[in-house]
């Protein structure tokens, strides 16, 4: 047991100076509020903060290369398609993709999704028809289905949770069968901070010819992230939520199924002969990249992975982790408090955020007087408005973590949020 605590005083130490050494690279976390107080930022699942690698990368690009990309002859034009083309291939690399000609970019990861469900859900999806989801589900993977099947009346079928607030592998198995097409399914719940085993439900899928399409938009910047390993046939995801800009992401899938589908939308640079009577597509990834992009989010969205690789995966994951430990422990004082998914444990390993209820405050009013103090939580239904309905609720709080988290943070929101809850009840 001594052994055990003197290893893991140890590890804290060693990735508390990661969040250390990281915090000086993000302007953002050295403001303070007006009453001075700093500003202690625990919403990372719904946006990252940037650093100054990333808006370096950015002002550069503005600054001395701006220009469009594939279209110029001269000096702009080439570098900007050099540094375009770059982030492309680092993306690539960063996802275990074959080749970077399979990295689609997209304004976010709800284009991706709605790209794959035009392309390829209007060009296979027939009446009858099943494709999978599950209740958890963000809306950027549901609603783009549901307009799927209204235009071809396929059946929309939703895997359940279990009572801890997992993924409930037995009824994925009972609802997959030879009619279901696709199964598209997050791989970390905003809300419920699970990790699905996505694994092997691509091995499932598979076994009865379905395609399985992966949201890793929660994923990305905190677990290592192979698309071969996974077994997935389309994995979407966004920069903002991997310390990059917003207005870009990513949707991957292999050559083969790219191939195989119509381009998404017509314009310029997504062609290659245009004639009056017809048109002939360009190679990829340019046939799903109609128009200008957006260029230098692009560059930025490749410094923001380059940052992530140079931090190390592993190593956030587990600082992360350790994050984690400390934040369910600190709310499990908290009388009343309930946290909605998976309980923290070292065999259980889940996201580092916590969505939370207590029933006799609303989680606006928690939210709202936490930012007077400096600290910043998210107060809502984080987008995932049926699986709040499955709980019999309406809105959650939840505190997101990141590597530049701080157990000192921690400690001062969980004491904050004590006497936010105490306020509260003395006063109703």
């Amino acid at each position: 047991m001594v052994n055990s605590l003197k290893f893991r005083s140890s590890l804290e130490k060693e990735t508390n100076t990661l969040a250390v050494i990281a915090r000086s690279d993000f302007p953002t976390l050295k403001q303070t509020n007006q009453e001075g107080k700093p500003l202690i930022y625990l919403d990372h699942a719904a946006t990252s903060q940037k650093p100054y690698q990333v808006l370096q990368v950015l002002d550069h690009y503005y600054k001395h290369d701006n220009a469009n990309v594939h279209r110029g002859a001269h000096q702009l034009s080439s570098r900007a398609t050099e540094a375009f083309e770059s982030a492309r291939e680092i993306t690539a690399q960063f996802v275990g993709a074959k080749a970077s000609s399979e990295i689609i970019f997209t304004r976010n990861a709800s284009e991706a999704i709605n790209l794959f469900t035009r392309c390829w859900g209007d060009l296979t999806i027939k009446a009858g028809d099943e494709i999978l989801l599950t209740v958890m589900e963000h809306h950027s993977n549901l609603v783009p289905w549901q307009l799927l099947a209204a235009r071809t009346n396929c059946l929309l079928r939703y895997v359940s949770i279990t009572e801890d607030g997992q993924l409930d592998v037995e009824d994925f198995k009972a609802q997959l069968n030879e009619r279901t097409k696709l199964v598209s399914l997050v791989h970390v719940s905003n809300t419920l901070g699970c990790i699905n085993p996505v694994t092997l439900i691509s091995q499932l899928a598979h076994s009865v010819g379905a395609l399985v399409l992966v949201d890793a938009c929660q994923s990305l910047a905190h677990l290592p992230i192979n698309v071969k390993q996974l077994g997935a046939d389309v994995l979407v995801g966004s920069a903002h939520k991997l310390c990059g800009p917003t207005g870009i992401g990513f949707l991957w899938a292999s050559e083969y199924l790219l191939e195989s589908l119509p381009p998404f939308l017509g314009g310029g640079e997504m062609i290659q002969d245009v004639f009056l009577s017809y048109s002939s597509w360009a190679k990829l990834p340019h046939k799903f990249e109609a128009g200008t992009p957006s260029i230098g989010e692009a560059i930025g969205m490749g410094a923001a992975i380059s940052y992530l690789q140079h931090l190390g995966l592993n190593r956030i994951q587990e600082w992360e982790q350790i994050l984690t430990e400390h934040l369910f422990t600190g709310l499990s004082q908290i009388r009343g408090l309930r946290i909605l998914g998976p309980q923290f444990s070292q065999q259980t390993h889940r996201a580092a955020l916590a969505s939370f209820t207590l029933e006799d405050i609303h989680a606006n009013d928690l939210a709202a007087f936490l930012d007077t103090t400096g600290i910043c939580i998210r107060s809502g239904h984080h987008c995932t408005q049926p699986l709040h309905r499955h709980y019999g609720i309406t809105s959650s709080a939840r505190a997101s973590l990141s590597f530049t988290t701080t157990l000192e943070e921690i400690d001062y929101f969980v004491q904050e949020l004590t006497e936010t809850v105490d306020f509260f009840r003395k006063h109703n």
